[in-house]
């Protein structure tokens, strides 16, 4: 079985964890206490040298590490349900939209940035949390955009089933909605939050449904 190391308020193994459960692929969970700073141990960083979760080990012993990777393996191994479109052009636009999550506001908010804003330049919780907000804000708003100017966009970020897109941006809304972000601005991005909402592969990988 393949085994895999997360945390569930990650927003990077939540992603894996929902793609996992559309692919319908079944893993041994380990979660790494990432507050306690259990990332950090010598035995985790023997498996992931970086410290960072999310972590897929094969059962050959191949270890897959970043979200996305990890996503496209599955892509890859486990072609259905897609989570890509057929189209060269289409799967551009879906991975810009991924990646305008993953790569653009989720590493300004990772925890251990804000635990660097608190602990090394001093900057207090409410500070902290403004910056937080402040870079959600911004990326939410070009994704908002990004929605508005796709025809391709149905019930979810491309077409009408679920994909990468979805996986990465329902993760960013459940952490936001943690630090009081407003998202009132993105009614695209709450109709395609509820519309995931609905179904159970997205529930279940939810942070309160983990061990």
């Amino acid at each position: 079985m393949l085994t895999l190391y997360g945390y569930p308020l990650s927003s990077a193994a939540y992603r894996v964890r929902i793609a996992l459960a559309l692919k319908g692929v079944k893993v041994s969970t380990v979660n790494k206490q990432l507050r306690r700073g259990e990332h950090r141990q010598k035995d985790f960083l023997k498996i992931n040298p970086q410290g960072c979760v999310p972590v897929l080990v094969l059962e050959d012993g191949t270890v897959l590490t970043q979200s996305l990777a990890i996503i496209e393996w599955l892509e890859e191994s486990y072609p259905l349900p897609a989570l890509l479109p057929a189209d060269a052009n289409a799967r551009a636009r879906v991975r810009s939209l991924s990646q305008l999550i993953a790569c653009d506001i989720h590493p300004l908010n990772n925890l251990r940035v804000l635990q660097y804003l608190e602990s090394i330049v001093n900057v207090a919780q409410a500070g902290r949390d403004e910056w937080y907000r402040h870079w959600v804000a911004t990326g939410f708003a070009a994704f908002e955009d990004a929605l508005g100017r796709d025809a391709a966009r149905g019930r979810f970020c491309f077409g009408d089933e679920p994909g990468i897109a979805d996986i990465c941006l329902v993760p960013q809304i459940y952490n936001a909605r943690r630090y009081s972000v407003d998202l009132t601005p993105y009614p695209r991005i709450l109709a395609i939050d509820a519309a995931c909402g609905e179904l159970p592969a997205f529930a279940s990988a939810a942070p309160e449904k983990q061990p």
